[in-house]
């Protein structure tokens, strides 16, 4: 479990995921040498991981939600192929281990080849379904709030940086240090001069660029069970279109939600919900979204094991338990 210390700075890197050690203690009122030995616990012991993605639609991306359900033997070993794919995220096993949730990111000249091609054909997979992402009211550069509950306003403004760049797009060359960044957000503009092959004046120049337009943001991992969240499940609810936007608005607020989406399909509404325990998400369902008028169906399935994050593929975040 997280003290007081550890979650003042896991909401310092939500504000600002490169943020150096010294002005975080600075803010928080202890040394550098405290946070970076905090961080550094925490990266061991909770997988804390600080990545630097890009905006979906300044890499001209598409992102769809890819359901599938198989037998639990199949599902796995699905889940573990997926979670190796480039252009997966947020792999996850759920109900009891018999369904994968995934996103998965294309582009027009991919032709969607996972959608499309290279899901197996096999009698162990019962279902398959996917569902394209419209909008985000939570996930990707908007940040989880249940876990921004830490520093006080003045603390806040002192670790938020000011974006005010012009729009940027992504080039090609812009490959390897996105390469980089995916794998370590906070890597020095050193190493990252090292990696791509540029001046280290170039990537600091290229770095603030892309962070400022808003092309590429800051991502946090860090186990949930670490904060005191054992209970996580993904909920499909179904909205009349009238009132989406509403409601979709209206969820943005809730604490306990980790991502909310308006997408295609049957339901149109995404969202997944981490809580404290069963009574905690049984509370959530019951009192805070059945209190939503206008939300006439939801299904509700828990989530057994978080197989990748945001982040690119690494060994050491498979098995993560949600």
């Amino acid at each position: 479990m997280v003290d007081a210390i550890d979650r003042a700075l896991l909401h310092a890197l939500q504000l600002d995921g490169r943020a150096p050690y010294s002005r975080i203690g600075e803010v928080l009122g202890v040394s550098t040498q405290t946070i970076a030995r905090r961080f550094n616990r925490l990266r061991a012991e909770a997988g804390l991981r600080v990545t630097a993605l890009p905006d979906p639609q300044a890499a001209g991306r598409s992102q769809w939600l890819l359901r599938l359900t198989a037998a639990p033997q199949t599902a796995r070993d699905l889940a573990g192929a997926l979670s190796r794919r480039p252009d997966t995220s947020w792999v996850k096993l759920a109900s009891g281990g018999t369904e994968i949730v995934s996103i998965v990111h294309s582009t027009p000249t991919d032709g969607n080849a996972l959608l499309l091609n290279d899901i197996p054909r096999t009698s162990s997979i019962t279902s398959v379904s996917a569902q394209y992402l419209l909008h985000l009211y939570v996930g990707g550069p908007t940040a989880w709030r249940g876990r921004a509950k830490t520093l006080n306003d003045a603390q806040v403004a002192a670790l938020t940086p000011t974006r005010t760049g012009e729009p940027t797009r992504l080039s090609a060359e812009d490959g390897k240090l996105l390469a980089a960044l995916g794998e370590d957000g906070r890597a020095t503009h050193a190493d990252l001069a090292v990696r791509t092959g540029w001046s280290t004046t170039t990537v600091a120049r290229r770095l603030d660029e892309l962070l400022q337009s808003g092309a590429i943001f800051l991502d946090v991992d860090v186990d949930p069970m670490a904060l005191g969240f054992t209970t996580s499940a993904m909920l499909w609810l179904s909205v009349p279109p009238a009132h989406l936007d509403a409601v979709g608005r209206a969820l943005g607020e809730h604490d306990e939600l980790v991502f909310v989406a308006a997408t295609t399909g049957r339901t149109n509404l995404v969202t997944q919900a981490i809580c404290s325990g069963p009574d905690a998400l049984h509370t959530y369902l019951t009192q805070r979204l059945g209190a939503i008028e206008h939300i006439t169906a939801i299904e509700t399935a828990p989530i057994l094991r978080t197989v990748k994050a945001a982040a690119p593929f690494a060994p050491g975040l498979v098995g993560w338990r949600v």
